[in-house]
């Protein structure tokens, strides 16, 4: 880890971070995480069977509404105008889970993590949710930060 905590002062008051001279840069982050399902449950969102519709579908767009309101959720981030974000899905029926991957992407002078991983969050939640009916026992584990592209400190991979 580089540096201090950014988003503090120094007396310790929480500040949203100065960006003003920053270069606007290409900015890309890629985000993960699972949810895993009883296997009853997994085939079911595989069929298209649950009783609220196409889950992936859904969470799909919950991925990306969610990432366009980050800076609304997450209280020190800037708002960013994201020129792409795409939220994918792989079943695994071995592991009984589904895997979901939020890409970000803009040109700014911040970076897109924090709208990545928001995506991720809920795009799980939303699945939860639309699951729930059948299998309240669904574990969102995982989240985490997989690649992050562009401004001052480059490529950061984990």
């Amino acid at each position: 880890m580089s540096g201090g905590f950014t988003h503090f002062d120094e007396h310790g008051r929480a500040i949203m971070v100065d960006v003003g001279a920053k270069q606007d840069t290409a900015r890309r982050a890629i985000a993960a995480g699972s949810i895993r399902m009883d296997k009853a449950t997994l085939e079911m969102v595989a069929a298209g069977g649950a009783k609220k519709g196409d889950v992936l579908g859904v969470a799909r767009v919950a991925a990306i509404q969610a990432a366009k309101r980050t800076s609304e959720l997450i209280p020190l981030c800037h708002p960013l105008a994201l020129t792409h974000l795409a939220a994918d899905f792989e079943l695994d029926a071995g592991e009984s889970c589904i895997r979901c991957t939020v890409t970000a992407e803009t040109t700014g002078k911040t970076g897109v993590e924090m709208e990545a991983l928001t995506g991720v969050g809920v795009a799980l939640l939303t699945i939860y949710d639309m699951c729930k009916a059948v299998d309240r026992g669904m574990i969102i584990e995982g989240v985490r930060l997989l690649r992050k592209e562009g401004g001052k400190s480059g490529v950061w991979e984990a």
